[in-house]
């Protein structure tokens, strides 16, 4: 019989204690499993996000990291708006000019009109409003350009794809400005279907819901963002709905002046007109300046007094730098210590065994065993227990990570798999349970050798 046969026998004559002792290093290592797992997700789906297709957002002062949320994720509270007319900054002259003509109006100061356009040749400027909701997911007011320009996914080289219906236009017809795409998400949990009206509510998902609705020519295939989240709607009829049009503005600095309300309302939805310049406001505008002009475009904007430039790639870097990866890391540290305890179980466990088997190994040394096949029966046992444990804990971490898809895809946008690694630590579980459990057969096993023969005997 060979020396892994008897370290077999010896468990299963525990049965109960090998089992325990098992147990607790499978509960161990299915929370470190789920911690990488659940951290990988995290981490993955934030560097897919930062993917945008975008180098700088442009907002108002506040806080960048707010800017971002809101932006990109479709979270937090949105920051206060910008004029329109500085959005149109960014466009080059002759597109300022279709834009005016387009709209209707004129800008004041045309000297300042323009002021970024000589580094935008080449890139673009995609204007967002925010600040209403339909049902519970966030109302985006864009234009096409945000499905024609835009790309997503790990190399961010994915066009937007529909999988029913088409992108909403923007033409001066009367149905043009209500047309509204949903993300999935959307779609999936409201029950939306092509031609279907939404109706966004003011300011809050409890606000008053807005008498015009906009109907819903498209429907975005997953992919894996928080646009799946998103509700997209033209924002030319966004401007018409009540309460979007913006107060009046000191013409230097750009702040709301006080005492200025939103309004007076106008007969804009029934009429179609739309909405001038000097009344419109945007939340934040998405820029991809051309060549390398994005760091010197982000100071010039930060040094204004009423807007700010934030590179959403530098943001999402910090969070995981400052937030994501410590927070692994601490919880890798508890889960560990769980492992550790189970290891000390097992030496525990086979230690005081130790008494019972003096016999035995007595009469194995005295059949011929030497003291070194004594001591690697035993460093044998506390290796089968960890790695048994080990085994079991891995199946059971990565089973209860595809359990919760149906709650952290929509969230996060990836999909966690039966077997999928999603972090490199993970291939370290195997060796670090071949360490622990050597060690912690290592003070049974000197026990074991230094066991007398005659005395036992």
């Amino acid at each position: 019989m060979n020396l892994f046969s008897i370290a077999l026998r010896n468990l299963k004559y525990r049965k109960l204690a090998s089992f325990l002792t098992a147990l607790s290093m499978a509960l161990g290592v299915a929370l470190v499993v789920l911690v990488l797992t659940i951290s990988g997700v995290i981490e993955k789906s934030l560097e897919r996000t930062s993917n945008v297709g975008y180098n700088l957002i442009i907002g108002s002062k506040g806080s960048p990291l707010q800017l971002v949320f809101n932006t990109v994720f479709f979270l937090s509270k949105p920051v206060e708006n910008i004029p329109y007319s500085y959005y149109m900054e960014y466009l080059p002259g002759e597109g300022r000019q279709q834009e005016l003509a387009r709209i209707g109006g004129e800008i004041k100061e045309p000297e300042r009109s323009g002021l970024y356009s000589f580094l935008m040749k080449g890139g673009f400027a995609i204007p967002l409003c925010m600040g209403d909701y339909v049902d519970q997911y966030r109302c985006i007011a864009t234009t096409p350009a945000y499905f024609e320009l835009l790309k997503h996914g790990d190399r961010n080289d994915q066009d937007y794809v529909f999988s029913q219906g088409r992108n909403f236009v923007d033409y001066s017809e009367e149905n043009g400005y209500f047309e509204a795409v949903v993300g999935s998400q959307v779609a999936n949990t409201l029950g939306l279907k092509i031609g279907q009206e939404i109706f966004a509510s003011h300011g809050a998902e409890s606000g008053e819901s807005h008498g015009q609705g906009f109907r819903v020519v498209g429907i975005l295939g997953p992919t894996g963002t928080p646009n799946d989240r998103g509700a997209f709607v033209n924002i030319e009829g966004f401007y018409l709905l009540e309460g979007h049009v913006a107060p009046d503005r000191d013409e230097e600095s750009g702040l709301e002046k006080a005492g200025t309300a939103k309004g007076p309302e106008r007969e804009g939805v029934k009429s179609r007109v739309r909405l001038p310049v000097e009344k419109r406001e945007v939340t934040a505008i998405l820029l991809k300046p051309n060549g390398f002009a994005a760091i010197g475009l982000e100071k010039q904007v930060n040094k204004t007094k009423f807007a700010q430039a934030v590179s959403p790639i530098a943001q999402i870097e910090g969070l995981l730098g400052i937030f994501v990866r410590p927070l692994r890391w601490a919880l890798l540290a508890l889960t560990s210590l769980v492992v550790i305890v189970s290891a000390i179980s097992i030496l525990v466990s086979i230690y005081n065994s130790m008494n019972e088997r003096k016999k035995d190994i007595a009469v194995m040394r005295a059949l011929g065993a030497s003291r070194d096949h004594i001591t690697a029966i035993i460093l044998l046992e506390s290796l089968l227990i960890a790695l048994a444990g080990g085994l079991i804990g891995w199946l059971i971490g990565h089973g209860l990570g595809p359990l919760s898809n149906p709650w952290t895809m929509p969230a996060t946008g990836v999909k966690i798999d039966w077997f999928a690694v999603q972090s490199q630590w993970e291939w370290w579980i195997v060796p670090g349970l071949i360490l622990v459990g050597t060690l912690a057969g290592v003070i049974p096993a000197v026990s074991a050798y230094r066991t007398p023969v005659a005395k036992s005997l």
